[in-house]
């Protein structure tokens, strides 16, 4: 299987690279991309050997791509060559890997293309799940998810016209059992120090917003055809069960696994098989307690005001990912304190004007509009 990985230098990328090297009699790679990282990037193809590289946001470089010429690797400058790699007629599987916004033209080109979409870009079904559902049916694209809940659901699933609600499971993040009145002044290295599993900051904070869950339950209501009423989160410690799946009959269906990013990824590469993951098997007797418990809306205020996005509809949910995304990205500079974020989302969502219209030019129009607003909160909140 001709196999493109977006987002090559980051922890999706790393762990795909690592099931395609432990075999390569099922995977080549065809495709490498990374956004600036362009030693790193380098460094991969080194070993891997691609077709092709992408530095996405890097213009034409003719020292640079010499560099990789020498490695018998295209070296393709700009985001729109994302999107050449994806749909490429030679790739046949694209690990959507590019955190955020910026992965969705390509993870959209890849559905468009009919090609196995390996799905760890959330955003691209948050922002635009109409549209790259659409996209999918049309073309025979499949989409597999990879993130740890959606694919435990999807693992769980065997007739979704039975089912009464899925269950998202969440760690709860670092901050889960913190004194409210002690969250204003966290750090961002705190915010990244995740209990379970080891992501980039961006991600990390998300988790420890809860915000990670709400773009979840709204990549799941896309996903699996579920309307939000259906789909619940609940705090989950031990991130042992990834989700639940209950069904009309009163059967609950759970995934279990130990915290490894390697089960996932292996799963949705080898679908419809399964092959080892190296991850460490999980030991049920050595466990003292799985534990439960729903989220504190307080807590975590960014979860309802992403249910309220998706009930919204339209271009809402768009707005809400931009405008998160600009709050993190303040608040990982030390412009913005935590408490903060879900308070600059919900002004901008509030200053946005929602729209049912659904092409990739509408979407990114409202993403850059809701950037804009994020950002004028955030300086007016700096200035007072």
């Amino acid at each position: 299987m001709n196999l493109a990985v977006l987002g090559a230098t980051g922890s999706i990328g790393a762990s795909t690279l690592d099931v395609a090297a432990a075999h390569p009699d099922r995977y080549r790679l065809f495709a490498l991309t990374a956004h600036a990282s362009a030693d790193a990037l380098l460094e991969l193809c080194r070993v891997h050997r691609p077709k092709y590289a992408v530095l996405s946001g890097v213009p034409g470089n003719a020292a640079l791509a010499a560099s990789f010429r020498d490695l018998h690797v295209e070296l393709l400058f700009g985001a729109a060559a994302l999107e050449q790699v994806a749909s490429d007629a030679d790739c046949e599987a694209v690990m959507a890997g590019i955190v955020g916004a910026a992965g969705l033209a390509s993870t959209l080109a890849a559905a468009r293309a009919g090609k196995r979409v390996l799905l760890a870009n959330k955003e691209a079904l948050v922002m635009a799940g109409p549209l790259v559902m659409r996209a999918a049916r049309e073309s025979g694209a499949k989409l597999l998810p990879v993130d740890s809940e959606h694919n435990a659901v999807f693992q769980c699933l065997s007739d979704v016209k039975a089912v009464r609600r899925i269950m998202l499971t969440a760690s709860g993040g670092p901050f889960r059992a913190l004194a409210l009145d002690k969250l204003d002044a966290v750090t961002p290295d705190q915010a990244c120090a995740h209990p379970n599993w080891v992501m980039g900051r961006k991600i990390s904070v998300d988790s420890a917003t809860m915000m990670n869950k709400g773009l979840e339950v709204i990549e799941a209501r896309w996903l699996f055809d579920v309307e939000a009423g259906r789909i619940e989160v609940v705090i989950h410690p031990q991130s042992i069960v990834h989700s639940l799946v209950e069904y009309v009959d009163g059967s609950v269906i759970a995934q279990l696994s130990n915290p490894d990013m390697r089960v996932r990824d292996r799963h949705a590469l080898a679908y419809p098989e399964r092959i080892a993951s190296g991850a460490r098997p999980l030991d049920l007797a050595a466990m003292k307690s799985l534990s439960f418990e729903r989220p504190d809306h307080q807590r975590f205020p960014c979860l309802p005001l992403a249910y309220a996005a998706l009930r919204a509809g339209g271009t809402a949910p768009a707005a809400l990912n931009a405008a998160n995304e600009v709050a993190v990205e303040a608040f990982l500079a030390g412009r913005l304190p935590f408490t903060a974020i879900p308070r600059v989302i919900e002004a901008t969502l509030n200053a946005v004007s929602n729209s049912d219209s659904m092409s990739l030019e509408s979407i990114m129009e409202v993403d850059a509009t809701a950037r804009r607003k994020a950002s004028e909160r955030i300086q007016m909140a700096r200035a007072a």
